[in-house]
């Protein structure tokens, strides 16, 4: 494979370009006319779930009428507790087949608080005025027996004490000591029908319902929580903003003294948690319970039980100090490269403050995201909720009929009743049998893949719209006078205009992966039960494969949006040149632009944490100045969690102006290095700043790469010229390193005569300027042995050079120091032939 297939052809000059280009064509048409079509699908599909679906199947219960309790401007507006004739029965299978318990549901005001019977409420009014609330409506049990009443379904055979649990009447279980189950004060109860039943029995029908319910009861609660904090919420959020604000702010005049504060407060902030952990974990010694292991706890809900024991802060310091650890090493081994990195964010500093409306732009992405994400939520919502009501006929004894779909409305004068009469038709869940049900799960599957789509075109168009704007800046030859008046805008409307099919295409590619990761993931939940190991295995190496797919995706997607937002071409072009512009400068990419993020992620992370730290302390109430207004919550994780998340996102919004700002310097800059070469007719755009960084850098490429390639001599401080390689470069490296050895010490033994000579020369050529009389001819032959004798160890000195690969610094030094003194001399008294 030659060199041009592993790398690509090199930029050559170009006397025409001046940056982004002004004068170019629609890319990717096909792509763009394709994302219009899925766009218009995708508001089709919204339109047709809005009108289907009804989210009040999220909100409200339903009883066996498919009625929805406590809504209001319905009957049942005061009556927002579903109660369960016979809890016992959720005990059945079909509670996990169907999500519904076989028994009557009924909407109410408040549970029972009592132990009651029907045969004992027969016997006393007062009983009976009770138990009639908890009957279905319109029976009059002092008219009709109990063995009537209990035959038709009417009311329950029996009362417990209940407590509303997701606006449901569950039993109130408790314990005793020793482990006994009770109901109330009761641990056996009568069922009505002179039976007797054990409150283990009862626990065991409960949990069964709670099955059904768990996952509403934490989302509920979640949801109430969002109610009681979502105010404080958006104050965490909105302080974290002001902070990644000033922190840009204060990077753009003080890049070099905020990295450095960043990194110190960094490991500050991280060692403090892990100090606050140590004290935590040393205070629980000796507690009740605070010993017990996360593993013999299991799954809580309720964070707060795990930061009750000692494990759990155990667990926090030993995470903690292993980051602390990773960051200290990172940067004392990569401490040459971060100064160089620092070097670089100053120069993406000074192209911030030429193009200050880029720091604004996140804003005009967060709003963007934030469509897409609730225009997909809703979506959801409403596709979930928009099955109809299935009712099944549920009985006691057999029946043929058992468990098929019926009509409540007719089902009194239906064979069905009459064939079996305690059999009865009740809600059992949202479905539906028309093509619109059965195609759903499809509609959903639609729902999620647009939903990524937009949001990776959302954030490809930030990315080609930040590049186009720094690419202005560098392509300016006369900085701030030849950048654009509004360079946000011009390349906002250019990537509209010309590259959305462009963007479209890379956003497919990712949502493509994106989405297949999602299914891995939900095959993964699938199998979790699973006793295939091997299946599991490949499971595992399949998210794993895909997992790097997406991240190297991300990258290239990155690049390209940065070339096609300069040279205007489409996406499999600009992603090729892109790819082979970074093989070719695969060690700067190491030096400069991974480090620089690392050090961007280094200031998401201060931000993230110094936030984290005062929304814990807040919501877990332990600053007593505002402990008044701290919220009562469910789950005091659940603010924490949500400001973290969303100050890690708003933090990663504004410091990718940074990074993007940073990339595309980057690329302008091998490009430049690769069109020009410094000199008057080909003079490079970059700053002499970024020049000196390119220097620093280009040594430690050097090497690093043991002299594959070296700079030639400099005619200016701006000069930087590749030699190409020699053929002798083939030889063993053994000789060449011997050779690299023997030409060193030559040239350090000719060093001070040549520096002698040099001032020798300076003092003559004022000498002549200041005389002009015929001394000066007199004092020129004196000299001209000597300038003959240095000017013929420097030829044979060159001679040796052109055998050799290349020439060591200390002799590129002394050219560049020298140089155009020798070339005069040699002007004057040209040098005789080698000697070998």
């Amino acid at each position: 494979m030659t060199k041009y297939e592993r790398q690509g052809e090199s930029r050559k000059f170009d006397p025409n370009f001046r940056g982004p280009i002004h004068n170019r064509g629609c890319t990717d048409v096909f792509c763009c006319i394709l994302f219009v079509l899925a766009m218009f699908g995708y508001f089709a599909v919204g339109i047709l779930a809005w009108s289907q679906g009804d989210p009040r199947k999220v909100i409200y219960p339903t009883d066996s009428r498919g009625q929805f309790c406590g809504q209001e401007g319905t009957p049942l507006a005061k009556k927002p507790l579903l109660f369960y004739f016979n809890i016992l029965k959720c005990a059945s299978p079909l509670v996990l087949l169907e999500f519904q318990c076989p028994t009557t549901q009924l909407c109410i005001e408040s549970c029972p608080n009592r132990h009651l019977t029907l045969l004992k409420a027969k016997t006393n009014k007062e009983d009976r005025e009770y138990y009639r609330q908890f009957c279905k409506e319109g029976v009059d049990i002092n008219i009709l027996t109990v063995p009537e009443i209990l035959r038709d379904g009417l009311c329950p055979a029996m009362l417990m004490p209940s407590k509303p649990f997701t606006r449901r009447c569950l039993p109130a279980l408790g314990t005793r000591k020793g482990g006994v189950v009770m109901v109330g004060n009761e641990t056996v109860l009568d069922d009505g029908e002179g039976k007797q039943i054990n409150a283990t029995n009862v626990l065991e029908a409960s949990k069964k319902s709670n099955l059904v319910v768990e996952a509403r009861q934490v989302a509920m609660r979640i949801f109430e929580d969002y109610t009681q904090s979502w105010h404080w919420i958006l104050l965490g959020l909105v302080i974290a903003m002001v902070v990644s604000l000033i922190f840009i702010v204060l990077l753009r005049f003080l890049a070099g003294v905020m990295i450095w504060v960043m990194i110190f407060l960094v490991i500050v902030v991280i060692g403090y948690g892990i100090f606050h952990c140590f004290m935590e974990f040393k205070s629980l010694k000796g507690e009740p319970g605070s010993d017990v292991t996360i593993r013999d706890l299991g799954l809580q809900t309720d964070f707060s039980v795990y930061l009750q024991i000692r494990q759990t802060w155990l667990a926090f310091m030993i995470i903690l100090a292993i980051v602390e650890v990773i960051i200290i090493l990172l940067l004392i081994f990569l401490r040459k490269r971060i100064l160089i990195a620092i070097a670089l964010i100053k120069e993406a500093s000074r192209a911030v403050g030429h193009v200050m409306s880029a720091l604004f732009y996140p804003l005009l992405t967060f709003a963007l995201l934030a469509v897409v994400i609730a225009y997909w939520a809703i979506t959801a919502v409403f596709l979930s909720t928009s099955n109809d009501q299935v009712y099944k006929v549920f009985n006691n004894s057999e029946c043929e009929f058992s468990r098929d779909t019926c009509d409540p409305k007719t089902f009194n004068t239906s064979n069905v009743s009459a064939q079996c009469p305690d059999a009865e038709c009740m809600f059992a869940f949202y479905g539906g049998e028309t093509l619109y049900h059965k195609y759903l799960i499809v509609l959903q599957f639609y729902n999620v893949f647009l939903f990524f789509w937009c949001a990776n075109f959302v954030t490809a168009l930030g990315q080609v719209t930040l590049a186009g704007a720094f690419a202005s800046y560098y392509w300016a030859f006369k900085k701030p006078g030849d950048i654009p008046a509004f360079p946000i805008f011009s390349s906002l409307g250019r990537a509209l205009r010309y590259h959305t099919g462009s963007l479209a295409f890379g956003s497919l590619i990712l949502s493509i992966v994106q989405v297949i990761r999602v299914i891995l993931e939900y095959l993964d939940h699938k199998l979790k039960g699973a006793q295939n190991k091997f299946a599991k295995f490949m499971l595992k190496c399949m998210k794993c494969c895909f997992w790097c797919l997406e991240k190297c995706i991300k990258f290239l997607n990155r690049n390209a949006y940065i070339m096609i937002a300069i040279y205007g071409k489409s996406f499999c072009t600009s992603a090729r040149d892109a790819f082979f512009l970074l093989m070719r400068n695969i060690i700067r990419v190491a030096v400069l632009d991974k480090v620089t993020d690392f050090l961007l992620f280094l200031g998401k992370l201060l931000i993230v944490g110094i936030v984290g730290i005062f929304s814990f302390f807040f919501f877990s109430g332990r600053i007593r100045a505002v402990e008044q207004a701290t919220p009562s919550l469910n789950y005091y994780w659940v603010p924490i969690m949500t400001v973290v998340v969303g100050s890690y996102l708003i933090a990663h919004g504004f410091f990718s102006v940074y990074a993007m700002c940073v990339d595309t310097l980057f690329l302008c800059f091998c490009e430049d290095l690769e069109r020009n070469d410094g000199s008057p007719e080909r003079p490079y755009y970059m700053s002499p700043e970024l020049h000196e960084i390119l220097s620093k850098v280009k040594s430690q490429e050097e090497d690093r790469d043991g002299g594959d390639q070296q700079e030639d001599s400099a005619k200016g401080a701006d000069e930087v010229k590749l030699e190409e390689e020699t053929p002798l470069q083939q030889q063993e490296n053994g000789e060449i390193q011997l050779k690299q050895q023997t030409v060193l010490k030559q040239e350090n033994e000719e060093e001070q005569p040549l520096q002698s000579k040099t001032d020798a020369e300076e003092a003559k050529e004022e000498k002549s300027e200041e005389q002009k009389d015929g001394q000066t001819e007199e004092a020129e032959k004196k000299e001209e042995p000597e300038v003959k004798e240095e000017a013929e160890k420097q030829e044979s000195k060159q001679e040796e050079k052109s055998e050799e690969e290349a020439s060591p610094p200390a002799v590129e030094v002394e050219k560049e120091e020298t140089g155009e003194k020798k070339d005069e001399s040699q002007e004057e008294n040209p040098p005789s032939a080698p000697q070998e």
